[in-house]
């Protein structure tokens, strides 16, 4: 019989310790353990979903019909390989959530120097902030595609969205996780439909199966939208805040109860990031199949759009569904749908705000005083950039703030993973061999590719900050 390893004091919260998302802590009933699986499945999922909505957010678009607009299927393995690198990486910031109590900010607080606080936090911010500034563009091209507003000032017009983020956190954890069920369902559909259904926009699977079986960078300027892609797939704010959200569930904290909480919450990680990863690349493909190698298309109604490789993909994305819908129904549900995106990934962002701040800082701001400050830095870069570029420059942005986020995210990555292959913070709960091989090689393949394309990423973010 196995010798049960001591728990580690310092592994757990002391009582009367400060806890991230006070308001949400241990809200959601669980069954015991001895419950039948759909009862306990309920109960647990939803943390994954809102996490996913970050790897669905408008920065993936915009990475996405980039990477299918201009390479075809050539970037579809980047997408699959990182959607498998963010599914190691969130199981395992779940895991640590529930084998710990902590978050990992709470983690990087109570077990590394202080010193390291106020970079490990102000590294953070960055990261929401790059992320902010997606939701932001998103948001902005659709207000400007149903409303006609122009841009500039559709980006001013998103500060607004915090009078959203306080009505919906009214409701609860669990209405958040429904609305953001609904919106992420409603696009999948139409994306499935195009696929599968509609002959025009069929693709050729042998093609796509082709692109991801034999990966390679054979064009200019394919890694450069590759490190944007993994930016915007595997997301560091998202590590903070899923070993927070966990914790909205209400367990006990004995071994059966863990290890339960631990099975479902992985069960959960695993199909949620799927579903994005089925979404991202149909994105690709659509963008593939709509845009590549041509400079016009014919839309219902006998108009005419056209376009060429420097074109505003994210604001003429709303074609890859008028096979199915025709331009003006495409174009409103389009819009509806990153509207939607934005938002849902707004109050995640949200979340992960005051997740870091509370985790490094121990500082607790309302969510709305939160919420005005991230979004004021946000908008701040996009108003610059327009107001001197003009409308032109969204994708480039959008672009730019996911190699942000990628760049960022070692810093996330590698002290989640020494927290959770660490059996004295983690006891029985560390992870196990296949986990630490998985997560490991994740953090040094992106950590690599960063490296190697630290000098493109530099000279293009620099074009797209001066315009030259």
């Amino acid at each position: 019989m196995r010798r049960k390893r001591p728990i580690d004091p310092e592994r757990l919260p002391s009582e009367g310790s400060q806890v991230s998302l006070e308001g949400l802590h241990g809200t959601v009933a669980v069954p015991p353990h001895s419950a039948g699986f759909t009862r306990q499945w309920r109960a647990f999922v939803g943390p994954a979903l809102l996490v996913s909505v970050g790897y669905m957010d408008p920065g993936n678009w915009g990475t996405d019909l980039q990477g299918g607009a201009q390479f075809k299927y050539g970037l579809l393995w980047v997408v699959a390989v990182a959607s498998l690198m963010a599914i190691f990486l969130q199981v395992i910031s779940a895991r640590l959530g529930v084998a710990t109590g902590k978050d990992l900010a709470q983690c990087c607080r109570d077990w590394y120097p202080t010193w390291t606080r106020w970079p490990n936090w102000l590294l953070s911010e960055t990261a929401i902030g790059a992320c902010d500034l997606a939701e932001v563009l998103g948001s902005a091209v659709a207000l400007n595609l149903m409303f006609h507003i122009p841009l500039l000032w559709a980006v001013l017009i998103t500060g607004l969205d915090v009078l959203l983020l306080l009505a919906l956190q009214q409701f609860g954890m669990r209405t958040i996780e429904a609305v953001v069920l609904i919106l992420v369902t409603t696009i999948g559909l139409c994306y499935f439909t195009e696929i599968f259904v509609l002959p025009q926009t069929r693709p050729s699977f042998l093609e796509m199966g082709h692109a991801i079986l034999l990966p390679s960078f054979r064009q200019a300027g394919m890694l450069y939208v590759a490190i944007g892609m993994i930016g915007a797939t595997v997301m560091p704010h998202n590590l903070y805040l899923h070993s927070a959200l966990v914790q909205s569930r209400s367990f006990q904290r004995d071994e059966p109860s863990i290890r339960m909480a631990i099975r479902f919450n992985t069960i959960d990680s695993t199909l949620a990031l799927s579903v994005a990863f089925l979404v991202n690349a149909a994105i690709v493909v659509l963008a593939a199949t709509v845009f590549y190698g041509k400079t016009s298309v014919l839309v219902p109604g006998g108009g005419v759009v056209t376009f060429s490789p420097d074109s505003d993909w994210i604001r003429i994305a709303y074609l890859t569904l008028a096979p199915l819908l025709g331009t003006a129904a495409a174009s409103t549900l389009f819009a509806v749908g990153l509207l939607a995106s934005g938002q849902s990934s707004t109050i995640t962002g949200t979340l992960a705000g005051q997740v870091v701040m509370e985790g490094f800082m121990h500082w607790r701001v309302r969510p709305w005083v939160r919420r005005l400050i991230t979004r004021t830095l946000a908008i701040a870069p996009a108003v610059i950039i327009i107001g001197v570029r003009g409308d032109s420059s969204v994708t480039d942005l959008l672009t730019l703030s996911q190699v942000v986020l990628a760049l960022q995210l070692p810093f996330a990555m590698f002290p989640l993973l020494q927290f959770a292959s660490s059996r004295k913070r983690m006891g029985n709960w560390k992870i196990g061999w296949f986990l630490m091989v998985s997560g490991w090689g994740s953090a040094l393949l992106i950590t690599a590719l960063d490296i190697y394309g630290l000098p493109d990423s530099i000279k293009t973010a620099w074009h797209v900050i001066t315009g030259g």
